[in-house]
């Protein structure tokens, strides 16, 4: 099993260095697995890529897990259709699809923890 953090992607590099750096806790903090994180644009890896790369890991199932707050085009749509067309080329794979950050309390701290400041 694999995890892809599924993110927008920028051309900013600051903002790459920062999803980046998440994506290194969640490493640290989940290390039974493999954990890629792929692009929906601007970047690579692109979404195709990062599948690809943890089945050059040997995983089989694999969690897409956005690195978004909403479910907008690129959840409902984008991603799942990238998804699907990867998986012609890997019936072997199974691939689930998380769900977006959300409205959580966490994000909600966060924000508040940033007002304060």
């Amino acid at each position: 099993k694999g995890i892809l953090v599924a993110a927008h992607g920028s051309r900013v590099d600051s903002t790459i260095h920062t999803i980046n750096e998440v994506v290194q806790m969640v490493k640290e903090e989940i290390s039974d697995m493999p954990v890629e994180i792929a692009y929906m644009e601007f970047c690579e890896p692109d979404i195709k890529q990062g599948i690809e790369a943890l089945i050059k890991k040997g995983v089989d199932t694999i969690k897409v897990v956005p690195y978004f707050l909403f479910d907008g085009i690129h959840i409902r749509e984008d991603i799942p259709s990238t998804i699907h067309e990867v998986l012609k080329e890997y019936p072997h794979v199974t691939v689930e699809m998380g769900k977006t950050l959300g409205a959580d309390r966490r994000l909600a701290e966060i924000l508040i923890d940033r007002i304060k400041e």
